[in-house]
């Protein structure tokens, strides 16, 4: 991040959902206010009370379980979930829900989905091994659940070219 350097404020630590910085000649509000202003020229939110905090925490991990294929779920996402973060599931669950307007479930498979659009373009993938991949039990619920989130079906999809991906962070 040039912008902070620019700023004398030196970005120590970045990773999704973190930024640690450090800015010696400068206070504490000076140095959030300079972070504030950068992220929010770029489009990035801040995200500073505990609930929104922990909402942000269970979207990272969801995604970060994604990042890696196959993915092969050997624990239950709720259970993942509440000892990655010291929560019983059903107030996390309840807390998504309120701030999010959708379940972690329903939030989970949009992000499957999105990685489904991703795997179609890259054209490497029949959808049977997209299925493997993303854990479906089978290519016909893959297919049900895909067109069910987009409305159309992969192959239709496929056939398009005419891809909307979204950006894991504008999934709601």
């Amino acid at each position: 991040m040039q912008e902070l350097q620019e700023l004398e404020v030196t970005v120590l630590s970045l990773e999704l959902g973190r930024l640690l910085v450090e800015a010696p000649n400068k206070t504490d509000s000076e140095i959030i206010n300079a972070v504030t202003t950068v992220l929010h020229a770029n489009d990035f939110e801040i995200v500073q009370n505990e609930e929104e905090m922990l909402v942000e925490r269970i979207k990272i991990i969801l995604i970060e379980q994604l990042q890696e294929l196959p993915l092969h779920i050997k624990v239950k996402t709720s259970e993942l979930l509440a000892s990655s973060l010291h929560r019983e599931y059903k107030t996390l669950s309840k807390l998504f829900s309120a701030n999010q307007q959708t379940t972690i479930e329903k939030y989970f498979i949009k992000l499957k989905i999105e990685k489904v659009k991703e795997l179609i373009q890259l054209k490497q993938h029949s959808f049977s091994d997209i299925g493997y991949l993303l854990d479906y039990s089978s290519v016909n619920h893959l297919s049900r659940q895909f067109k069910e989130v987009i409305g159309v079906s992969m192959t239709d999809y496929k056939n398009t070219e005419n891809w909307k991906r979204n950006f894991y962070d504008e999934i709601m």
